[in-house]
């Protein structure tokens, strides 16, 4: 399954097992390159997918009086 077709959890679970690889650092150095190869795209994924649920959640908020609201997402929660 490549990461275009992870979940965010799963995509997350993976670059947790990469960072896991990477810091005990008994990865030879083409599979370290993999690895972070790998761990960049499953990056890209996860933000990609952050982004778009940040749209829905900007566009499924709304005032009182029913009209569309857009508020910052504070991403500190």
């Amino acid at each position: 399954m490549n990461s275009q077709n992870k979940t965010f959890e799963e995509s997350m679970q993976r670059l947790e097992q990469i960072v896991r690889a990477m810091e005990r650092g008994d990865v030879a150095l083409e599979e370290s390159l993999k690895l972070f190869q790998e761990g960049t795209e499953l990056v890209r994924s996860c933000n990609k997918l952050l982004d778009e649920a940040q749209l829905q959640v900007k566009k499924i908020m709304t005032a009182p009086d029913g009209s569309p609201v857009e508020e910052e997402f504070d991403h500190e929660l």
